[in-house]
This record gives structure tokens, C-alpha cells and sequence, in this order.
């Protein structure tokens, strides 16, 4: 197949992207998008329409918030690859990330869901998109050396005459999305060259930033699933026992829930570094066994229709080493004042301040961030990639926000790790769950 058959190719291969809008031909589609009404959700039916996680007024809210940034930022049209994001404006949710997947948010008129052809399906039973503006691009296309998916899907946007409406402005691209690859970026720059390309700078996941009541009612019974997990942790880890099977017990639990509150699959796997191992974070696990007088590290989340609420905890097993011991005070004494100080007006840089005062008190530094905004999550991370808590950064907390405050310390040779994912309140904070803010003797 030549590389140019989407352009010049048999007339069969062209029909898949010539009337993708009902009704809509070559000559006349101009016309038609142009007198189309821009579709709302609550008004389509279809079964994801039926069956959203957020009443219609919040998908409008947020989709009004966006093109409201993108006026501030002077863009024309928003190209949206994060799946999160692409979850947040339209309901869309399936393990479908892999293969490339964009959302064109003009800066006004139908959005357009791009995919893969055999996910398209799913998108009309998740999302409140109506089945014209989902489209799916050929199966010849995934995973080809010398063709790309979005070398289809920009020749697919002019055909919908989207190209020259975007072109009187640059078009926003989200640049460090985790499934935006180098070669989706060149394949939207050679076949729409008329647009100019500029980082959205993660337009959308600022707006995430602060949490709706619907969102947070959602972060809530996500925390009983941390909850749930985090128990099933600590009730099967002990000595002779081995790291995968307390990695099963979580996993258990993390989809089991509770009760109403059903677990969905975390971003990230259950987090164990053990013994000397836990002087480093984000290790897994393996079938090595717990040995008596050694500490553990766990760090997992409970997931609610993606929103997450992560917890890590550190837990010994018999009598724990006095280093341990004295982190064990220090750490709880420092996170105590960071969520004393933090409410709305607060920057972040002030409670990382706290923290670090806090911790130069006793001789000790933690050089990584003390925090980050968390929300919805897919894999790889469950972080929204805007908001650390950290002296460098300026940000004034608001009611809303939501952070996980991730109190690692990792020393030589040992470790120890206690968070907490915490709400902004209109007059201070709350924690998600009430864990003790201590070793954990099993």
C-alpha cells in the first residue's frame, strides 16, 4: 500500500472517509456543518448517553471552561489526547489508549471523537457523543511503520471541513501526554500543514484542578475502596508470607470495594519496596517473603469510575529498627503542621515550606516534591500533571483541590512512607481516609 493512498488511492479506499457526516458529501458538507446545531449532552440517545457519571450541566460546564481557556490562550481549536482528559469533556472510557485517540474541541461547533474503528462502538456505549461525531479510522492503519493513524484522521478533519475554520489561530496540542507520540505529532504537522502547532500546556487538566461536589462525592467512596485495599494489605502481610500474594489480596479488594463503592483498576500497580529496598519508591513486587523485624512500604489506591484516592503506609513486622522509629515521630509531627497551614488563599510553596522547617528541625530533607493535585487517573500515572507541592511552585490553594501528600522518606538502606490524599475545604482541609499516621507493628 502507498503511503499517499488515503489522498490518491482506489475510490473504495476514499469512501471510508467521504461522508462521515450523514448526509454529508464533498460538495455540500461546508454547508452542512455550518448550519449544524452543536450537540448537547442530555440530548442524545444513545446507551452511554444514558448512563453518564455526571449530570448533562457538568459535561457543558466543563467543555464552556475549556474553550474559555482556549480564548485566553489565543487557540483556534484543541487537539485532546490524555485520556483522562478525553474522559472528563465527554464520558469516554475503555482500555483503548494504546492505539492513538484524539478529541478535536473546536473552538466552537460538534466535538469529534477520532479511534480506532473497532473501539468506536464503545465510545457510543460510554460517552454522550452522538454516533456522528465518533469516528473510527481503518484497522490497516494501527501499528504500520510508514503510515500513522492521525495521517488518516487529518485528512478526515478537512473532509469534515474543520481544517480551515482552525486555521485563523494556532491549535493547542497537549505536548507531554503520555500517548502522544513523536510520530502522531509529525503525522498531524505534514497532513494539516496550514495549522500552526503550539503546546496547550495542559489546558484541560488545570481545569481539573478543582473538583466539582460530583466529582468529590466520587473521590469519597473511592476512599473506602483505598480503605478496603489498604486493610487487606495489612492483614495478610507477615512473616514467610510472600510480596505477590499481599499484591493479590489488594488487587482483590481494590475491585471488590465496597458495598456500592465498587473498585475500578488503578493507574498504578500496588507499590512494595521492602526492607533494604525501601529506600526507594515504586518498586512492585515478587514472591520474595516477608522476614521477621523487617518494614514494608505500600503505597496503593482505591478507584471509583477512575477517580482515585491514593494511601501509602508503613508497616513492620515484629520489632522495627529505631531509625524507623524516629521517622515514625518526625514525619507525623511535619504532615500534622502541612495540614494545620493548608486552606484556601494558602500558597503550596508555604506548605512545603512547613514540611521542610519541619524536617531541618530534626537534622532531615526530603529533596523530592511533598505533593501533587490528583483526580481522574489512567495508566501510567494517577497524578493530573499540574499542581506540586514543592517551594518552587506558587499556587494558591482553593476550596476544591485535591492533593496526595506523599511523605516519603527514603534514607540508606531504609525507609519509610506515610500520605495522605486530602480535600481543600472552604475553610481547611480533609483527609479522604482516617488511617494512623504511624508504623504499622503487624
Amino acid at each position: 500500500m502507498d503511503e499517499g493512498e488515503m489522498f490518491a488511492g482506489r475510490v473504495g479506499s476514499r469512501a471510508e472517509v467521504q461522508g462521515m457526516r450523514p448526509g454529508a458529501d464533498q460538495g455540500g458538507a461546508g454547508a452542512e456543518v455550518s448550519a449544524r446545531p452543536e450537540p448537547r449532552p442530555g440530548d442524545i440517545d444513545t446507551i452511554g448517553a444514558r448512563s453518564l457519571g455526571f449530570a448533562p450541566e457538568e459535561y457543558l460546564a466543563r467543555i464552556s471552561a475549556v474553550r474559555g481557556r482556549m480564548r485566553d490562550q489565543g487557540l483556534s481549536a484543541l487537539i485532546v489526547t490524555d485520556p483522562a482528559n478525553i474522559y472528563y469533556l465527554t464520558g469516554y472510557n475503555a482500555w483503548s489508549f494504546y492505539t492513538p485517540q484524539l478529541l478535536f474541541v473546536p473552538a466552537s461547533g460538534p466535538l469529534t471523537l477520532f479511534m480506532r474503528d473497532m473501539d468506536a462502538r464503545g465510545a457510543s456505549h460510554t460517552s454522550w457523543l452522538p454516533p456522528e461525531d465518533i469516528v473510527g479510522y481503518p484497522e490497516r492503519y494501527v501499528q504500520r511503520p510508514h503510515i500513522h493513524p492521525f495521517d488518516w484522521v487529518a485528512f478526515a478533519l478537512r473532509q469534515r471541513w474543520e481544517v480551515a475554520r482552525a486555521s485563523t489561530s494556532p491549535v493547542g496540542v497537549e505536548m507531554d501526554s503520555h500517548f502522544f507520540s513523536p510520530r502522531a505529532f509529525r503525522a498531524l504537522v505534514n497532513g494539516v500543514p496550514e495549522w500552526r502547532l503550539v503546546d496547550s500546556f495542559e489546558l484541560v487538566n488545570w481545569i481539573r484542578a478543582i473538583k466539582s461536589p460530583a466529582e468529590i462525592a466520587l473521590m469519597r467512596r473511592a476512599a473506602e475502596v483505598t480503605t478496603e485495599a489498604m486493610d487487606a494489605a495489612l492483614s495478610t502481610i507477615g512473616e514467610g508470607v510472600g510480596q505477590h500474594e499481599v499484591a493479590a489480596a489488594i488487587t482483590t479488594a481494590q475491585t471488590r470495594g465496597r458495598g456500592e463503592s465498587w473498585g475500578d483498576y488503578p493507574a498504578i500497580v500496588p507499590l512494595m519496596p521492602t526492607g533494604e529496598s525501601a529506600d526507594t519508591p515504586h518498586l512492585s513486587w515478587t514472591d520474595r517473603v516477608f522476614a521477621a523485624d523487617e518494614s514494608v512500604s505500600i503505597e496503593l489506591a482505591g478507584v471509583h469510575r477512575r477517580y482515585h484516592v491514593p494511601l501509602a503506609r508503613t508497616a513492620v513486622i515484629g520489632r522495627p529498627k529505631q531509625e524507623l522509629v524516629r521517622l515514625e515521630g518526625v514525619v507525623a509531627e511535619a504532615l500534622a503542621a502541612v495540614l494545620e497551614s493548608a486552606a484556601p488563599g494558602v500558597p503550596t510553596a508555604e506548605l512545603a515550606r512547613t514540611w521542610n522547617r519541619m524536617l531541618a528541625l530534626h537534622g532531615l530533607e526530603k529533596p523530592s516534591r511533598l505533593g501533587y493535585s490528583i483526580g481522574i487517573g489512567y495508566p501510567p500515572d494517577w497524578g493530573e500533571r499540574t499542581i506540586s507541592i514543592r517551594t518552587e511552585d506558587d499556587q494558591i490553594l482553593q476550596a476544591g483541590m485535591t492533593f496526595h501528600l506523599i511523605c516519603g522518606m527514603w534514607m540508606n538502606g531504609y525507609g519509610y512512607e506515610l500520605s495522605e490524599s486530602i480535600l481543600i475545604t472552604d475553610s481547611g482541609v480533609e483527609t479522604f481516609t482516617d488511617f494512623p499516621r504511624e508504623l504499622i507493628r503487624l
